[in-house]
């Protein structure tokens, strides 16, 4: 039986595994971002979002699933209808389905590589100082960058 990554939301009303081992991610090799753009800051209520990629076949929702939101003309958010837990931002172009690390049951192998969005960088987020960064390619009218 093949191993998965576990995660879910606070109230644990909605649950999903990403598949690890063969045809699924290296949990060695789970890397992400720290985004820091104004609409993961609103999302997620925080600083900045911490995301981690996978693929959209390596991931199963194994209890509830999470309500939908269009959060831009090009992407997509999940989170739990109960308790308002960010799950996950979708890209609509993007191969793979950015996932919260803080939804992971054991977060620590969340290994962020890169910064996104460092035009909006608050000046207080004091993480990840020596990884390289990006700058945000898609803007939303009535939110700054």
């Amino acid at each position: 039986m093949t191993e998965g990554l576990k995660g879910g939301c606070l109230c644990r009303a909605v649950r999903y595994e990403v598949t690890t081992g063969d045809g699924g991610v290296d949990p060695s090799d789970l890397r992400g971002t720290y985004c820091h753009c104004s609409m993961c800051r609103k999302a997620t209520g925080g600083g900045y979002a911490m995301l981690f990629g996978v693929p959209r076949s390596a991931m199963t929702w194994t209890k509830g699933s999470p309500t939908i939101y269009r959060s831009s003309p090009v992407a997509k958010r999940g989170f739990c209808q109960a308790c308002g837990s960010p799950l996950f931002y979708d890209g609509d172009m993007e191969a793979e389905r950015s996932m919260t690390a803080g939804s992971l049951d054991d977060p620590s192998i969340f290994k962020p590589d890169h910064h996104y969005g460092v035009e909006s960088r608050l000046p207080w987020a004091d993480c990840g100082r020596d990884l390289p960064g990006k700058e945000t390619e898609e803007r939303v009218e009535g939110l700054s960058a």
